[in-house]
């Protein structure tokens, strides 16, 4: 990924990021409908990514000048959008140090909340908060018929509703895993899997290790580099 990127494409198809990034826009504007929601940004907004973040992209006619800045793994922040009022200070920031305008970005960024336009945008952000809920129930309470809601979300997001509730599962065990003692399997009844099996092969599908391997190495992470106490 290129940190100054300009995009004349119509579309980027689904992709996903195995490092966290922050994404500022410079010029143009831009929707993207990811593991998040789905986000239309424009000049000085910004989009927070975390690791095995998947999103797909559509690019207005002009397309869309972006400043990509990595941010480290376990650096503090919190995915999602936001916006700067002074992107291009962020901007001749990145020309002296790629380590310095991230910095500012994060202190400067004042975060926004998806804004919920239409069904797809609404199934997305239930099925973040509450991946239990049943898609069945869900188009009925909304007057939808069964295969519109499937046909009609994958045309925004890309992936069925079942690959989306999938994705959320996965990446709330990935993170209870590491952020957590708790037992495998007691987290893999809590995310909605049928058992740690199920748990594994799709935290192994999305971030290309099993929870055991994330447990494992995120230990001799706190060993070697123990968190000072204050």
């Amino acid at each position: 990924m290129r940190m100054w990127q300009t995009i004349r494409a119509s579309s980027l198809a689904r992709h996903s990021h195995n490092s966290p990034y922050v994404a500022l826009v410079l010029s143009g504007s831009y929707e993207e409908a990811g593991d998040l929601g789905r986000f239309h940004v424009r000049a000085g907004d910004v989009l927070l990514h975390d690791r095995f973040e998947a999103h797909i992209d559509r690019f207005a006619a002009a397309g869309a000048t972006v400043l990509n800045l990595s941010l480290r793994p376990g650096q503090v922040f919190a995915p999602g959008a936001g916006a700067v009022s002074d992107p291009d200070l962020v901007a001749r920031q990145a020309e002296q140090s790629r380590s310095a305008a991230t910095e500012l970005l994060l202190s400067l960024v004042q975060r926004c909340a998806a804004k919920i336009a239409d069904w797809p945008d609404k199934l997305a952000a239930d099925l973040i908060h509450d991946p239990s809920i049943r898609l069945s129930a869900w188009a009925e309470e909304e007057g939808l018929a069964p295969w519109t809601i499937s046909r009609g979300f994958a045309q925004v997001f890309g992936i069925s509703p079942e690959a989306f509730r999938a994705r959320v599962r996965s990446r709330q065990a990935w993170k209870a895993v590491q952020r957590t003692e708790r037992p495998l399997a007691e987290i893999a009844l809590q995310s909605g899997f049928a058992d740690q099996a199920h748990m594994t092969r799709s935290v192994k599908q999305v971030t290309g290790m099993s929870p055991q391997a994330w447990r494992l190495a995120n230990r001799f992470k706190t060993t070697c580099f123990p968190i000072a106490k204050t």
